[in-house]
């Protein structure tokens, strides 16, 4: 409740005006039964003489029973408003704030954490939230003025019968809390939680999977991380049923049994007076009234357990909240130029050093208006060397200079200004291909879009969509092609027209028609600009400038293409096998063999 409350921060307003709306709400509730309590009351007195019942104080008790209904309604109706507007701002606030900082975070944090379970603590752990502040505080903070006042007024009549009504209410609460209290059950939450973003990673892992499923005439139960989840969250929620289930019965059983407990307490009593009245309508009122206690209880329980759901998925949110965004310096510098220094850059993906150095020590210039292009084997550091340029993760040492400056004492904004990025998988936005597009500059004018997009040599597939550039994409409207989709990517890029340029195979899916237009589209973005390519297919980098070939995160030879290829090493290697696959064929039958292509 205490970190509840400073999530809702400036919303503290709304839910205080709830709470007393809510209290006033539990106070008018209980007027109907006080009412009831009064007609029974005038009912006994003249039981043996019906004809003396006081038919005003009937009508007037009635009435007040119906004002004290519709105030108490009006009243909760009031509390929850106040409860759901301060719920759906938190709700806006805390996503904004998540998906903000999100944003801050190395691309570290995503690699080690499920797709699933970043979901949802985005997702499900904040409606659970705004569920908990819409409806269940007001509830909460109703069940426990009616219970409070209940209590305090049965004991002020008769201590005797309010201990009895008491006892199975602390009985209960007893079981309750040794079930849910300790480590064990908070290990069981937290299991819980843990096999329900598991299972969230792993559905989303078999839904993208399905061409490959569906080929290889597989089932669910043949991807077995996805069946192993379900068996695994299946299993955590039999094991959490089975711990509360019991206590869950022996509550409620308790509940039910307030009279059980009441009745005795009220014979002895009326068996030391046995012709008191009083003692007689004592006894009326508790047997009216023990179900406005139940009632309220009743919602504590479910209370209880959703409050211990939602602590979990507070701390969650918490976690991820707490993780250290990418620092960002105090004072900025502005780069004098752009060309793209690292010197002695090391780099590995854990912090720990487990699995080794991504990139050893790698130095080298880039300069201003030239390209400098990054080949080696699979896994040899060329994506990483790249990705450090827009600091989706910094080094663990050296320094990565743009224009004489240290990527790290520049604004954020102003690098993600700088450096452009085009990625081979390329990611598309849910939504139409003019603002897939506008993305890569908000606010840029409509004609602006467009010729990047004619720069892109979109023209040729926009024109044949329903809407053009208003066609929505991916789910609910149409899908491109990996080589479209590149050329969006590319389009994106020349829109925003950063000084530098970081290309990761922008041609990888385009056809052979389409690649000498996107080859020309590339030469025109590259112009002037610092550019750093990382080329699967060597032929479209044999004009750079500077060639780098990196081999298990280091350098290994550097010049331009006909220095590599004179020195017989590694690149004269690369560039032989990359020849020698344009003469591959296949015959029929399946047996390869060299010929001319």
């Amino acid at each position: 409740m205490k970190r509840l409350l400073e999530i809702a921060g400036e919303k503290r307003g709304l839910l205080l005006c709830s709470g007393l709306f809510s209290s006033a709400s539990a106070v008018l509730m209980l007027v109907p039964f006080l009412s009831v309590y009064f007609i029974l009351a005038e009912l006994l007195r003249h039981a043996t003489a019906p004809g003396g019942i006081d038919g005003k104080t009937m009508i007037w008790w009635g009435g007040v029973a119906l004002c004290g209904l519709i105030l108490g309604l009006i009243t909760s109706y009031c509390g929850i408003m106040c409860s759901h507007l301060a719920a759906f701002r938190i709700q806006y606030n805390l996503r904004i704030r998540m998906t903000e900082h999100l944003g801050r975070l190395p691309l570290g944090y995503l690699n080690g954490t499920s797709t699933g379970a970043v979901k949802k603590t985005l997702e499900q752990n904040v409606e659970k939230v705004e569920t908990f502040i819409a409806h269940q505080l007001p509830d909460l903070i109703s069940a426990a003025v009616t219970t409070v006042l209940m209590i305090g007024i049965m004991f002020w009549l008769s201590p005797l019968l309010a201990a009895a009504c008491l006892l199975p209410i602390v009985l209960g609460f007893v079981i309750q809390a040794s079930l849910m209290a300790g480590g064990k059950g908070q290990d069981r939450a937290r299991e819980y939680h843990e096999s329900l973003e598991q299972i969230n990673a792993s559905a989303v892992q078999y839904v993208r999977g399905m061409p490959a499923v569906k080929v290889f005439g597989q089932t669910v139960h043949s991807f077995r991380k996805f069946y192993a989840d379900m068996v695994s969250y299946r299993d955590r929620c039999l094991e959490f049923t089975d711990r509360f289930q019991n206590g869950y019965i022996a509550f409620k059983t308790l509940l039910a049994s307030l009279f059980a407990f009441i009745l005795p307490a009220g014979i002895l009593l009326l068996r030391r007076e046995p012709d008191s009245e009083s003692v007689a309508l004592l006894l009326l009122f508790f047997l009216v009234m023990a179900p406005g206690v139940s009632g309220p209880l009743y919602k504590l329980l479910m209370l209880a357990s959703s409050t211990r759901d939602i602590g979990e998925g507070v701390r969650r949110m918490d976690d991820l909240l707490s993780r250290r965004p990418v620092p960002e310096t105090a004072a900025p510098q502005s780069p004098q130029g752009y060309n793209i220094e690292f010197a002695g850059v090391s780099f590995s993906y854990h912090a720990d050093g487990a699995g080794g150095e991504a990139l050893k020590n790698i130095s080298f210039l880039a300069e201003q208006g030239k390209v400098t292009a990054l080949v080696g084997p699979s896994g040899s550091g060329k994506s990483t060397v790249a990705s450090l340029v827009p600091r989706f993760w910094d080094p663990g040492a050296g320094a990565i200079l743009i224009g004489g400056v240290d990527i790290r004492n520049m604004a954020i904004h102003q690098l993600m200004d700088t450096v452009a990025f085009v990625f081979q998988e390329t990611f598309l936005f849910y939504d139409t291909l003019y603002e897939n597009i506008a993305a890569g500059r908000p606010g840029a004018a409509q004609a602006e879009v467009e010729a990047a997009a004619r720069a892109a040599q979109c023209d040729d597939f926009i024109s044949r969509l329903p809407q053009g550039y208003q066609t929505l994409i991916g789910e609910g409207g149409v899908y491109l092609s990996g080589g479209e989709e590149q050329r969006v990517a590319v389009a994106r890029a020349i829109l925003r027209n950063a000084p530098v340029l970081v290309l990761d195979e922008a041609t990888a899916f385009a056809d052979p028609e389409n690649e000498h237009k996107m080859q020309l589209a590339l030469t025109e973005l590259m112009r002037g600009k610092t550019v750093l390519v990382i080329a699967h297919r060597l032929a479209s980098i044999r004009e750079a400038e500077q060639i780098l070939v990196l081999q298990g995160g280091e350098i290994a030879e550097r010049g331009n293409h006909d220095a590599l290829v004179a020195r017989n090493g590694l690149y004269a290697g690369m560039w032989q096998a990359y020849l020698g696959a344009d003469d591959w064929q296949l015959e029929r039958g399946g047996a390869e063999h060299e010929g001319t292509a």
